[in-house]
């Protein structure tokens, strides 16, 4: 049995366990993102993870960070395989905009442990195992794991994310003309908001208020522009729906690993407007438009720029880049692979 722990549930986690459940047995351990609770939760884990111990094979963690230290240790004492896909944030020092496990002492002590004594270290995007980061000129651009660890020697191997594309589609609906939608959870705080570039949104949103601007995932997220609406987490139907009404899909992030919302938009045919971080010129490809630093001017003149191509095709573009490049089956075919 695989015991599979992650500091949150989320849609890739149960995407994860979608994939490995047919297979394998797998248990699905979920830790806290609460300082407060944290004692608790290893005292917790440790008796979960000693319960479980005749039944493990192997350990599967999602980030590196304090829900990794137990199951990495327990793999060391009694020679059981440990692996960590690491996603974004626990390859990221970013002090200057409150992001990264690097940035706090004990939260790093942690992270660096777990990746150092796991067994073998699957990131989902290349630019987590290193980057020169210059997307925004005030952020030091040595990041990635063998930056931020040099002396790390575990084995890496990237497998990027993957998308159930006959769920996520084109559904053939008209489409509000100037209508962008981003996703992301947890922006109500600041901090989180300018992670995820909603800065830059809300700056297109004053200068352009004949444009439509849709940001799901926090209702409790506070916008100062009229045309800018805001929706609660959705379930994937009414996601899929959303999507489906919009012409562009905004993925402007400062910091990124490889954001889900991104493929998922595209594979239901809006149009990408992304960052230069993480994987997502990856994931765009030819397919839409990526915004090489923060700069709002910039971004005007990289959409100006884009409106003048022929969209339809753009849109049929988009969903072929993830259709080709980033399935279910993919991803699926490989962490299999890696896990037997």
């Amino acid at each position: 049995m695989i015991i599979y722990t992650f500091p949150i549930r989320t849609a890739f986690i149960d995407r994860d366990l979608e994939m490995i459940s047919p297979t394998m047995e797998i248990k699905g351990l979920e830790f806290t993102q609460s300082p407060v609770k944290l004692p608790f939760y290893f005292l917790l884990q440790f008796f979960q993870l000693l319960w479980f111990l005749p039944k493990t094979t192997q350990y599967l963690c999602f980030f590196g960070g304090y829900h990794s230290v137990l199951p990495v240790w327990f793999g060391k004492i009694f020679g059981k395989k440990c692996i960590i896909q690491a996603g974004g944030t626990d390859c990221i020092n970013m002090p200057e905009i409150g992001y990264g496990n690097f940035r706090k002492k004990w939260l790093r002590m942690a992270t660096v442990y777990s990746f150092k004594n796991c067994s073998l270290i699957l990131p989902v995007a290349e630019a987590l195992v290193k980057q020169e980061y210059r997307f925004d000129p005030g952020i030091s651009p040595k990041q990635g794991l063998l930056n931020l660890i040099p002396d790390l020697k575990t084995p890496i191997q990237v497998i990027p994310n993957g998308f159930d594309t006959d769920f996520w589609k084109d559904l053939g609906e008209k489409r509000r003309p100037f209508s962008f939608i981003s996703v992301a959870t947890g922006t109500s705080n600041s901090s989180r908001a300018k992670v995820k570039g909603y800065d830059l949104i809300e700056l297109l949103a004053a200068n352009y208020p004949d444009w439509e601007f849709t940001l799901v995932g926090d209702e409790q997220y506070k916008s100062a522009n009229s045309n800018v609406k805001i929706l609660g987490k959705q379930h994937p139907e009414s996601l899929r729906n959303l999507y489906n009404q919009h012409q562009f899909y905004l993925q402007l992030s400062t910091s990124e690993g490889f954001p889900n919302a991104l493929g998922e938009a595209m594979s239901c045919g809006c149009i990408p407007i992304g960052s230069a971080v993480g994987a997502i010129p990856e994931i765009i490809g030819p397919a839409g438009l990526i915004l090489s630093r923060k700069d709002t001017q910039e971004l005007e003149v990289l959409l100006k720029t884009g409106f003048k191509i022929d969209l339809e095709f753009l849109q049929k573009s988009a969903r072929t880049q993830i259709v080709e490049n980033f399935t279910f089956k993919k991803r699926q075919n490989l962490l299999l692979q890696v896990l037997n």
